[in-house]
């Protein structure tokens, strides 16, 4: 694998990309998903990869195509990815595919733990094709994804 960190900057180009409702982070169902807001966890990653010498675009929408035009549209320039797809994770086969075919490991992250929620919850079609899948850890598991991402491309 072969790293597209910024000729520019000599930086890792990370994405962070979430899923619908989670801009309502911190709102919604505190008790379940805790009250941290997306800007704050964003602002988090950015800092904390930043200090490790990457770069961190942040995306959510609450539309599946967006999401999808965002990964194509920065595919071809960045290191790593980490996404919450949230509901998209249990059904989105169009999210799977454009997951899959990206050419820089892809870590899913889920807030609660998939399987002490819902039946319906407990698979994600998303999740087959990255890396890895990290959940139950709150907005932790973002740091997780983070910190696999920048050792995996450090050993590349």
């Amino acid at each position: 694998m072969t790293k597209k960190s910024s000729k520019k900057t000599g930086r890792l180009n990370l994405l962070l990309v979430n899923g619908p409702l989670l801009g309502v982070l911190g709102k919604r169902s505190p008790e379940i998903y805790g009250t941290d807001t997306l800007k704050d966890i964003e602002s988090w990653i950015i800092a904390r990869a930043a200090e490790s010498g990457a770069d961190v675009k942040c995306f959510q929408s609450e539309s599946e195509g967006d999401i999808l035009k965002f990964l194509l549209d920065n595919a071809d320039e960045v290191d790593g990815v980490i996404i919450n797809p949230g509901a998209y994770a249990h059904y989105s086969i169009a999210l799977r595919d454009c997951l899959e075919y990206l050419p820089c490991p892809v870590i899913e992250v889920h807030l609660t733990n998939l399987f002490q929620r819902e039946q319906f919850r407990h698979e994600s079609v998303t999740g087959a094709v990255c890396d890895g899948v990290i959940m139950g850890l709150g907005k932790q598991g973002y740091l997780a994804a983070l910190m696999y991402l920048l050792n995996k491309l450090e050993e590349s």
